[in-house]
């Protein structure tokens, strides 16, 4: 019986002095749960039961609302071949989540909160056009709101298809569709409705760049090869610089192929504009080519027809308004015939003069006697004559053929010459229509 008082005594002894250390570690345990960030506690609130891979409603019939929002920050790239379009955006979206929602004030008056967001559901919202993957930074937040409200802002690099009109290139104006949609949720599941009032997103080139490396330098040639035609057309400086012109032309386009935009769809209305040139050099440079050989002299060649003259010499000159250009009618103007063998007359005339000159009544003196009258002629001095005088009337045959190639070049000079500002006029008049044409187009579009 007094053992057993004294283990009771001890045993109260021990309660006594072990009692306020059990108190305190037990205190220890909980102090921690009091002295823990609110932030830590609202997240294991939130995130302890919480399941991701379910769609976050109590109510599985009604949909998850999903509102987006894009803004275009950078267009990267735009190729036009390929009909791709890179573009950096910044992309909003936002929903109500079920279950994470709570009462700011158990959670020192906490509104809102940065989860990660593998850790939560995320709709999968994807963009039909998308083609590749882009260099898009990786976001792992997103924030959340006390009523449940989960916003999650990104950039994003955009690599889509756009169907590119390039017609009016470098003053198009591009329209290009991104398309949002759910890959797996039907509507039932997801609805997405846009945060802000649908806005096209349209691009519009600025054309300053091509202006002065594509434009300016095809003007200055098609210039100078107008400027070209005043050179005298019976020259050969004006093909050989035409051609000059054509070869600098055809380098032109090939360095400039590359800046040329290039689709299988279509071709723009420049690339028709440099091959419009280019034609329009090769039809100046037959043009050159066909006056020229038009005035070019030859011994052979035949006078100018009388309708030609009539209609080139008296209409068009008239017409043009080259007077001095302008031909009278040269049948009032006839030359003395040549005969192709000489009268006696003209025989006799002849040899006087050419006696005279080369000494030959020298020659005849010596042959009368003195005090008496001249003896004929021999038979050999009659040859010598004869023979000089055949050489006398080739020489002048041949002076006056010379004269009448002469006129026959002259007239067709004259001819050439009226063609060639008649043709000048019809190339220039084509070349201004083509360039008022193509100038009021860029402009409506550069402007519209």
């Amino acid at each position: 019986m007094p053992l057993s008082l004294r283990q009771v005594l001890l045993a109260l002894l021990l309660l006594i002095v072990l009692g306020p250390s059990e108190a305190r570690k037990k205190q220890g345990t909980k102090a921690p749960n009091n002295t823990k960030p609110a932030l830590l506690q609202l997240s294991d609130y939130l995130l302890t039961h919480y399941k991701k891979s379910v769609r976050p409603v109590r109510d599985w019939r009604k949909p998850t609302t999903v509102s987006i929002d894009v803004m275009i920050y950078a267009i990267l790239n735009v190729d036009e071949k390929n009909q791709v379009l890179t573009t950096y955006i910044w992309y909003r979206q936002y929903w109500i989540d079920e279950f994470l929602k709570w009462n700011p004030e158990d959670f020192d008056n906490i509104t809102q909160l940065s989860i990660p967001t593998d850790y939560i559901w995320v709709p999968d919202i994807l963009i039909n056009e998308f083609v590749d993957v882009g260099k898009s930074p990786n976001i792992p937040y997103v924030y959340v709101r006390h009523q449940g409200e989960v916003q999650n802002y990104k950039p994003i690099q955009v690599v889509t298809a756009c169907s590119l009109d390039i017609y009016n290139f470098p003053f198009d104006v591009q329209n290009c569709s991104l398309t949002f949609t759910s890959w797996l949720h039907t509507i039932r599941d997801i609805n997405i409705s846009l945060w802000r009032l649908p806005e096209k997103v349209v691009i519009r080139r600025r054309p300053l760049f091509y202006t002065v490396s594509l434009l300016l330098p095809s003007i200055f040639l098609m210039v100078m090869d107008i400027v070209g035609f005043y050179l005298p057309p019976d020259s050969g400086e004006r093909v050989s610089f035409k051609i000059t012109l054509l070869l600098g032309y055809s380098v032109f386009l090939i360095i400039v192929s590359d800046t040329l935009p290039a689709t299988a769809i279509g071709t723009p209305l420049i690339g028709v504009y440099f091959v419009v040139c280019m034609a329009l050099l090769v039809i100046s440079l037959t043009e050159t080519i066909l006056i020229v050989r038009l005035v070019h002299r030859q011994e052979l060649q035949s006078p100018v027809p009388a309708w030609l003259r009539h209609l080139v010499l008296d209409r068009a000159a008239v017409l043009l308004c080259l007077q001095d250009q302008s031909y009278h009618n040269p049948s009032t103007l006839q030359r003395p015939t040549i005969p192709s063998h000489p009268t006696e007359n003209d025989t006799c005339s002849a040899t006087i003069n050419h006696c005279s000159r080369l000494g030959g009544l020298q020659d005849l003196k010596k042959t009368t006697p003195e005090g008496g009258n001249p003896s004929p002629p021999s038979q050999e001095n009659s040859l010598v004559v004869h023979g000089l005088l055949q050489e006398l009337a080739t020489i002048r045959h041949f002076l006056e053929k010379q004269d009448e190639c002469r006129d026959i070049a002259r007239d067709w000079l004259r001819v050439g010459s009226v063609l060639d500002v008649l043709l000048f006029r019809i190339y220039l008049l084509a070349v201004l229509a083509y360039s008022i044409t193509l100038g009021t187009l860029w402009s409506i579009w550069q402007y519209a």
